[in-house]
């Protein structure tokens, strides 16, 4: 009888320090060094799931594209499996050491980009006061003289989940068009910056020089809801239209993780987006631009960045992409202004056009599907007719 007591006292104390160590084998199982070996699992987001907005192509993630790449166009694809071993991909997170930085390992000058047991990696900068909190600059780098290498009309895609908040202000703030931006030659640091910030609100911004040349928000508007602790896809466009005359400059969510993307944001540079810097100051660094210079030129850069937040990510790509046909740019409606709004998920953009029959007293809706049609690909034309009633005289 003794024995079989001490026998049960055993199994229960065996169970209950299992019970109550549980956490702490859970913390130390995940806490992964960069090089280690892991299985790699992918996170929730489903691929070939068969929609797409522009055309039936998927990238070799298995990504929607919105836009095909262009003929002999530049296709890059971060490495999954050990993206610092890739001689065009490089990252930054800082310029400042710090000694007592509350994440571990966060005092390298180059940032840290940490291997998930998900098969994403972790990615942060240094922790230091100011603007910018654990700031992180993933570029995509190409040759500074082979301009046939240059990012130009691109569509940017990429995998996200905030992990945690820094500092005020936190965004993803992914950016092409440019060189290096550097203070010592601030006339290289031109860029189209398409953000999403963590209150799920987007933004486009031009930079001009670097770093008096900014102009304020365009498409600063609420599209969908706070995205902290959960994975959603982000894609940054832009491209040349009217001729090259002006850009186009898009961006689109994936909310869900489902592959399935919607438009949130559409918006045109066609003059008169100003930098918002005093003349003096904006003409002091003599590169010989207006204050509303439209930036027409590739660069040999482009940037995944980040302000002010720890998050994880997969699957970035860029494209050199097929511009779609010309849009007359004057009958274009830009779907964000700059008001704020509240979330509205319907507001995906705006094809629709009205025609009108007085005689017959007939409206007709029609709607083009891709919103922006390009050669070589289907388009689905939908069309809705209303009949109105006659007004008595």
């Amino acid at each position: 009888m003794i024995s079989k007591a001490v026998n049960s006292i055993t199994v229960l104390t065996i169970f209950l320090i299992s019970v109550l160590l549980a956490p702490l084998f859970y913390y130390l199982d995940n806490a992964i060094p960069t090089n280690a070996a892991i299985p790699p699992v992918a996170p929730t987001i489903t691929k070939n799931s068969g929609k797409s907005v522009t055309n039936n192509h998927e990238d070799k993630f298995g990504i929607q594209e919105i836009y095909p790449t262009k003929p002999g166009g530049r296709e890059w694809f971060i490495n999954m499996s050990s993206p610092l071993h890739d001689k065009n991909f490089s990252l930054s997170g800082g310029g400042e050491r710090a000694s007592n930085s509350s994440v571990a390992n966060a005092s390298s000058i180059n940032g840290q980009i940490i291997k998930q047991r998900d098969g994403s990696y972790e990615v942060y900068g240094v922790r230091k006061t100011g603007k910018y909190d654990f700031s992180v600059r993933m570029t995509v780098n190409s040759s500074d003289s082979d301009t046939s290498q240059w990012w130009r009309n691109v569509e940017m895609t990429g995998y996200a989940k905030v992990v945690s908040l820094t500092s005020s202000n936190p965004a993803l703030d992914w950016y092409a068009r440019g060189r290096l931006h550097i203070s010592s030659s601030p006339c290289q640091g031109v860029a189209y910056h398409g953000g999403l910030r963590a209150d799920g609100s987007v933004f486009w911004q031009k930079e001009i020089w670097h770093t008096g040349g900014y102009t304020d928000f365009r498409g600063d508007q609420n599209v969908t809801h706070p995205i902290l602790g959960k994975w959603i896809g982000f894609k940054v466009i832009m491209f040349n239209t009217n001729n090259d005359s002006a850009v186009r400059l898009q961006l689109y969510l994936d909310d869900n993780a489902t592959n399935h993307w919607r438009k949130v944001n559409d918006i045109l540079d066609n003059g008169g987006w100003y930098a918002i810097a005093p003349d003096d100051y904006f003409y002091s660094a003599n590169c010989g631009r207006s204050k509303d210079y439209i930036i027409l030129n590739g660069g040999p850069i482009a940037t995944f960045r980040s302000d002010n937040m720890i998050w994880d990510f997969r699957d970035l790509s860029i494209r050199e992409i097929q511009p779609p046909q010309e849009v007359n740019t004057s009958s274009v409606k830009q779907v964000m202004t700059n008001s704020s709004s509240t979330f509205n998920p319907y507001v995906f953009g705006n094809a629709t056009q009205e025609w009108g029959d007085s005689e017959h007293n007939i409206k007709v809706l029609f709607t083009p599907s891709p919103e922006y049609p390009s050669v070589g690909n289907l388009t689905t034309l939908n069309f809705k007719v209303l009949a109105q009633a006659k007004s008595s005289n």
